[in-house]
């Protein structure tokens, strides 16, 4: 037979996992320095120019 689980623990358990995967997020995310993040930004923002330049068709421009 299989173990009994308590549906409220369980619940919380895995809330809990959520969050802190959230957190560990949110440290990578904003536990930066001011010029990694600018490094980042402009990498991110030559990719992006990278893929429109690839594009068949121009974006229509919204009016």
């Amino acid at each position: 037979m299989g173990d009994v689980v308590n549906l409220r623990r369980a619940r919380k358990d895995r809330a809990r996992r959520e969050k802190e995967a959230q957190a560990q997020e949110n440290r990578v995310a904003f536990g930066r320095r001011k010029d990694e993040r600018a490094l980042t930004a402009a990498q991110n923002n030559l990719e992006n120019l990278r893929l429109d330049a690839h594009r068949r068709e121009a974006p229509e421009k919204p009016e």
